[in-house]
């Protein structure tokens, strides 16, 4: 033996990745009056953390021992009692203490005992309208109905709903789950291929992982749940949350056992991530990308139209469009929707010629087609905090702008440039072609 190294796991783990991304948490958890018990208590207070231990006379501080050889793992030891008596009411009676004052409810379902009255927990907490959400363990979920959000891997998710052949059954499975136990949404972590959130209603997304090299898996869901649970208690919506936790998770399986990340690191790695640069994108990657970048606190602005054939006035509106935020979103209508709105005769450039140009904008971030007359759809899916158009109109006029004031966000009319035209454009450049003919 050379060195010794004594860390919380468990749900200890979870409330210092709490920690560690700045929020504040109680934990209230099972121990035995024990050595143990003091060890963990004061690894999580020296962190920040405020326990509430229920201790229970007789039970072994639930302990696992390690021996690693050359960061190999070559053998865990479990310390534990299965026939463990927990005293319900005073693990609910402390929960009742601290409910009102907490912005989130995290379960942490390790699967020794203490969470027995988890239906109790999330009655109580949904009766005074906190979300709810839980790490699941075991073949029986019914103990987590009517929570907000649970968080299975992949083998806890098929262990309960059975195999999936394909993606279609995953989310049929995953929404049918959602259905049977009142959930808002679930989301799976898949290892190598990420994660995927399937709400009960609306359209599921898909994360890649992100993960450079992974080190070690152990608490990586601890760090999942934790990130989720810290960032929704900050205001984030679930799919921002869901972004953050993904990159999270991307950053702790590169570290040793049970370990934690901070924001900072959080925010780094964002920064790092090629897909966060400028790009063509599709609408459901786009979606993370936006949650992504809010999760940095960035200011989203978003504006739409045919751009056929580029000119100055384009690229004068685009400029000061940027200027209203952190990152220009250009959506472009799709070829049939040009001729649909602008005749059979355009557009003179293909949906992929005109995209290309507007990525080689410096003011563009983003730019997606959307196959829409108007891209009300796919506002109502990001819902920019600042909507622009350019021209004459009004903004009650403007595709989607409702939805946005409804949800905050500004609406902005820039004027155009006098001269420029691209119906104008291509009248002169007729002209100059028939003029040579004759």
């Amino acid at each position: 033996m050379q060195r010794t190294e004594e860390r919380a796991g468990g749900a200890g783990n979870v409330a210092l990745n709490v920690r560690s991304l700045g929020g504040q948490t109680v934990l209230i958890g099972v121990t035995g009056p024990d050595a143990a018990a003091e060890t963990l208590r004061g690894l999580l207070q020296q962190r920040g953390v405020e326990c509430r231990f229920v201790e229970v006379e007789g039970f072994p501080t639930v302990t696992k021992l390690r021996v690693l050889s050359q960061h190999q793992q070559l053998i865990r030891l479990d310390f534990e009692d299965d026939d463990l008596a927990v005293p319900w009411g005073s693990v609910i009676g402390a929960y009742r203490q601290h409910i009102k004052g907490t912005n989130v409810v995290l379960l942490s379902d390790y699967a020794k005992g203490s969470l027995g009255c988890a239906v109790e927990l999330i009655r109580l907490a949904r009766k005074a309208g906190k979300p709810v959400l839980v790490d699941p363990k075991g073949s029986d979920f019914t103990r987590y109905r009517g929570a907000t959000v649970i968080t299975p891997n992949w083998s806890e998710f098929i262990t309960i709903v059975g195999p999936c052949e394909d993606e279609e059954t995953v989310e049929q499975k995953a929404r049918g789950l959602c259905e049977q136990l009142a959930l808002e949404a679930l989301l799976i972590t898949r290892g190598e291929r990420g994660m995927t959130l399937i709400p009960h209603q609306g359209e599921r997304r898909d994360l890649p992982a992100h993960a450079a090299e992974v080190y070690d898996v152990t608490g990586a869901g601890d760090t999942v749940i934790a990130t989720l649970a810290t960032t929704l208690a900050a205001g984030l919506s679930l799919p921002e949350a869901t972004a953050l936790a993904n990159t999270a998770a991307g950053l702790v399986v590169a570290k040793l056992g049970t370990a934690s990340v901070s924001m900072a690191e959080v925010i780094a790695a964002l920064h790092m991530h090629p897909h966060t640069a400028s790009g063509i994108v599709g609408e459901d990657q786009l979606m993370t990308l936006v949650a992504e970048a809010r999760g940095r606190g960035q200011r989203i602005v978003m504006t739409n139209g045919c751009f056929d054939i580029l000119h100055a006035d384009h690229v004068y509106y685009l400029e000061a469009a940027r200027k209203l935020g952190d990152r220009l979103i250009v959506a472009v209508n799709d070829d049939a929707s040009v001729r649909r709105l602008k005749g059979s005769d355009r557009p003179v450039n293909p949906l992929p010629r005109r995209m290309l140009v507007l990525d080689a904008l410096t003011a563009v971030d983003w730019v997606v087609p959307f196959p829409e007359d108007t891209p009300e759809h796919l506002i109502a899916r990001l819902l920019p905090d600042v909507l622009v158009k350019r021209g004459d109109y009004s903004p009650d006029r403007i595709a989607g702008a409702s939805l946005v004031k409804a949800h905050g966000g500004e609406v902005v009319v820039i004027d155009y440039l006098e001269g420029f035209s691209t119906t104008e454009l291509i009248d002169s450049l007729q002209r100059v072609t028939l003029s040579r003919a004759l």
